[in-house]
């Protein structure tokens, strides 16, 4: 049990519960985005172009808790072998589609037809239910709590749509719905973890890419993967989110990376906005002290 979780009431909690999501065995499915939908009934996104590949929903918002991201990049002959190197590792982890290993791409100039060869760094997103969570200062009316299991949550029913959770976050997750006003965004599925259920993402994800379980035992396991996957020559996998020591004091989802945080959409050093706070209300107590000093001198000098 963690500091946070005596200041939020819970005696005797459960393990602080969280997602390790490793993008290298994403496929780009979505299932995630469905099941996150269909269990918490959010609106549709629309089948819009988006610019974004076959992404039809671009980032998280008050109706998408979970958001598959379709990163292209432009291929070179050292991805091609980076990809090998991937499927390789991936296949003696156990962790590998059915299939051959992906074939070397073409060095040379685009296909006939125009095309060029691209490739993709799917991940798939999510509120971070961070350690310090900026949204629970700037909550005037105690709608967004921390529950027994370590995780955020919005009242819905609780909130008064002013807004101040949104530029909190320094991920940029809370949205508010157009003509509703109040906050949304993941629960980590609390109503399932109460009935010892795991999150409705979790469940539909095919290869595992998104895990869930006790935060502690995640971050053992995700140090293995890492280490797995350098020892197999993937160079770049890289955690984020998961340093306890980190500007926001370890996020209860964190992920698996094979490129740099920005190229997935992720802020590179995210820090508690709310970090300061205490220092400006300790200078605002001192100054409201020496003001009413500064007023009492005075009254006591026209009484004279």
């Amino acid at each position: 049990m963690t500091d946070h979780d005596r200041a939020a009431g819970h005696g005797d909690s459960p393990p602080r519960m969280g997602f390790f999501t490793d993008t290298s065995v994403c496929i780009g499915c979505k299932a995630c985005e469905v099941a996150c939908k269909e269990w918490n009934a959010l609106p549709e996104d629309g089948l819009e172009l988006t610019g974004m590949s076959y992404d039809n929903s671009q980032r998280l918002s008050a109706d998408t808790w979970r958001h598959v991201a379709f990163v292209e990049q432009r291929r070179t002959p050292a991805d091609d072998h980076a990809d090998v190197d991937v499927f390789r590792a991936a296949a003696r982890l156990g962790t590998a589609p059915d299939g051959p290993p992906p074939g070397p791409g073409p060095a040379g100039p685009p296909a006939p037809d125009g095309r060029t060869e691209l490739r993709w760094l799917m991940s798939s997103d999510v509120c971070k239910h961070c350690t310090r969570a900026a949204c629970l200062d700037v909550c005037p009316t105690g709608s967004l709590f921390r529950t027994e299991f370590g995780t955020v949550v919005v009242q819905e029913d609780i909130c008064n749509g002013c807004g101040y959770c949104v530029p909190a976050c320094p991920y940029g997750v809370i949205d508010q719905r157009p003509g509703d006003g109040r906050a949304w965004k993941c629960t980590l599925c609390y109503d399932r973890l109460d009935a010892g259920a795991e999150p409705a993402c979790a469940k539909a994800c095919p290869t595992d890419s998104i895990q869930f379980g006790p935060l502690e035992e995640l971050r053992e396991r995700a140090a293995v993967r890492v280490a797995r996957l350098h020892a197999a020559g993937v160079a770049e996998a890289r955690l984020y989110g998961e340093s306890p020591h980190d500007g926001v004091g370890g996020d209860g989802a964190f992920f698996l990376l094979l490129d740099e945080p920005e190229v997935y959409g992720l802020p590179p050093d995210p820090v508690v906005t709310t970090r300061d706070l205490p220092a400006m209300w300790r200078y605002a107590a001192a100054a409201a002290a020496t003001l009413a000093a500064g007023v009492a001198v005075s009254f006591l000098r026209r009484d004279r």
